[in-house]
């Protein structure tokens, strides 16, 4: 049912626009508290580095045979050369990846032992201003290329990067050429993704979401929704009718964890789709391998519906993995024909 979709994946070339983050894991076993403090004492077996944030968004694209190019900023460090170098080794184009020289590159770093995360050590510096240089430069490179792409994809983890103008400026370059724009927002944000084609927030982001546009809006623009506490499939089913009105949205994808996600779409009836994943060893990277899948998707031919079912087999693989890892084509075919 599928395979035509999957077939066109290799065809299509996606714009990634959003905060990039290099992740590093740090493995390793415990045996013994520290006599200094206590905290266990971890004996570090092997470490190594995964694309994180946007950049994981970029990764899940081209592990779906998709081509890729990135834009983000990063710092001029270490950190950001091992990004720059993972990237290229995964076949994502990084040549809208520009240096800020006042920021330093997202770093977090995991300590993993008997397969828990002991602890997270996160280094960032969020400045929703930066370099104007290199804004400038983001928006250049933006206007000039936008024409080669078939879709955005905005991946907001509200590390400063994102701010309305620049969205707005994206929302005009991209709807004149007529490219699907999808975004997978960060709560505070939700004003900003106004008219976009897509929005695939998780439960958590929907609520928060709800009582932060009830808090900044007027009240000529007010959601008819009386609670942001989403407790069953009546209150999902307003927040998101009421959601994808308020932002001029043509889809709204609501992910529920273990109960899988819900569609809603302009003049349809909402569907519920049932979660695919056979265990769950770490939902971290589930929402970017949905966004990811659900717009390549999309671009492919696929309906929204079939997009959605597509994205729920890709988030089902990704939370039985440890860490932001990027789903295959192979494996999402195999996943599909299996179920």
């Amino acid at each position: 049912m599928y395979e035509y979709i999957f077939l066109k994946f290799g065809r299509k070339n996606i714009l990634v626009i959003g905060d990039v983050i290099l992740d590093q894991y740090i493995q390793g076993s415990v045996s013994r508290i520290s006599p200094e403090a206590p905290v266990p004492v971890v004996l570090e077996k092997e470490s190594f580095y995964t694309p994180g944030g946007a950049a994981n968004v970029a990764h899940n694209l081209r592990g779906l045979g998709a081509k890729v190019t990135l834009i983000g900023r990063i710092g001029n460090d270490p950190e950001g050369h091992i990004l720059k170098r993972q990237l290229r080794k995964e076949g994502v184009a990084i040549r809208g990846l520009f240096i800020d020289k006042r920021l330093p590159t997202i770093c977090k770093t995991r300590v993993v032992a008997q397969g828990q995360q002991v602890v997270r050590i996160d280094r960032e510096k969020i400045n929703n201003s930066g370099d104007k240089e290199v804004r400038q430069k983001i928006c250049n490179f933006i206007k000039s290329n936008i024409n080669t792409f078939d879709a955005v994809i905005i991946s907001d983890y509200g590390k400063g990067l994102i701010t309305p103008d620049l969205v707005n400026f994206v929302r005009v370059q991209a709807l004149a050429k007529k490219k699907i724009i999808s975004v997978d927002p960060k709560v505070e944000h939700f004003s900003y993704y106004r008219n976009v084609t897509a929005i695939t927030p998780n439960l958590k982001e929907a609520e928060n979401a709800i009582r932060n546009i009830k808090i900044t809006s007027k009240s000529s623009e007010q959601l008819e929704i009386h609670s942001d506490k989403l407790k069953g499939n009546k209150d999902i089913n307003l927040a998101g009718k009421e959601l994808l009105r308020y932002l001029g949205l043509d889809a709204l994808l609501i992910t529920l964890g273990e109960h899988g996600m819900r569609l809603f779409e302009k003049g349809k009836k909402p569907v519920s789709i049932k979660t695919k994943a056979q265990e769950v060893y770490d939902v971290s990277g589930a929402g970017d391998a949905v966004i990811s899948a659900f717009t390549l998707s999309l671009t492919a031919g696929a309906t929204k519906r079939q997009a959605a079912q597509i994205a729920n087999f890709a988030a089902g693989i990704v939370v039985g993995k440890m860490g932001a890892v990027a789903v295959s084509k192979e494996e999402l075919s195999r996943a599909i024909k299996d179920y």
